[in-house]
């Protein structure tokens, strides 16, 4: 239709080898561009705490050889890998590579879990402060924040809870740019209900997490554009991803899912 932009097929949540992720930075940029379909994809590796008792025992299970966070004193390397890989998605795929991070704060106590995305950082956020002060930090950086899987999951059997942010969503909400309404095969519509912006992403970790929920936006590919298209959350939809199943109608925008325009 003349005048009218196709949606970009978009995930936002992606980790690799520099955190808890299977693959590495490009073999992660293979994977989406080699479908085709993709348009936008974030690099969003684990900053954790620095007591974070799940990763020091991941650490002695593989005798130190992983590492699971990106520190301090990695983060700048991280950076210029995606950066690097970035340049050779868009010219290989025309795929949009987004640096990140997922500052993921795993307490003893898991109502005050937070795991945070952080787009587009350009300096490492330390997850040993108040939530408050990560997603402050994230909007000094110019960055765009999405609150992760923010309610309780229904597919999962072992769950590590991360409610902190939507059960302080009052006094949160104008810090939050977006919230996760969808992670992988999980729904939390009490976030579209509540009409909060919304975003839907894989959480990938490994291959097969590429079949799960994505955003479509109506927006250049460029990342100005993108961040104005998640932060207005006009031009979005949901859509499921089956074994690029997204269908032409959604990515050419007439019968996309969930789009909030319609809310």
């Amino acid at each position: 239709m003349p005048g009218y932009e196709p949606f970009l097929l978009c995930d936002f949540h992606v980790h690799t080898t520099w955190s808890d992720g299977r693959l590495s930075v490009r073999d992660v940029v293979d994977l989406y561009g080699q479908t085709g379909r993709f348009d936008v994809i974030a690099i969003t590796d684990h900053i954790l705490m620095k007591r974070d008792l799940m990763a020091r025992a991941g650490r002695m299970l593989t005798l130190g050889r992983k590492q699971f966070s990106v520190t301090p004193e990695r983060f700048d390397a991280y950076l210029r890998d995606v950066a690097r890989e970035s340049k050779r998605a868009e010219k290989l795929y025309n795929l949009l590579v987004i640096p990140g991070a997922e500052i993921t704060q795993n307490h003893i106590q898991s109502r005050k879990n937070s795991h945070i995305i952080a787009l587009n950082i350009k300096e490492h956020i330390s997850a040993d402060q108040p939530a408050e002060e990560i997603l402050r930090e994230i909007r000094r950086q110019r960055g765009v924040s999405i609150a992760c899987h923010p309610h309780h999951r229904t597919t999962r059997r072992i769950e590590i809870s991360t409610c902190y942010l939507w059960d302080h969503r009052k006094k949160l909400a104008d810090l939050v740019d977006v919230w996760e309404a969808a992670n992988r095969d999980d729904l939390f519509s009490v976030t579209s209900l509540k009409h909060f912006p919304y975003i839907a992403n894989s959480d990938f970790h490994k291959p097969k997490h590429l079949y799960s929920w994505k955003t479509l936006l109506r927006c250049d590919k460029n990342w100005e554009s993108v961040a104005e298209a998640i932060r207005s959350n006009v031009d979005i939809a949901l859509t499921l991803y089956r074994n690029g199943s997204c269908t032409a109608a959604e990515r050419e925008g007439e019968g996309a899912t969930g789009a909030a325009g319609d809310r």
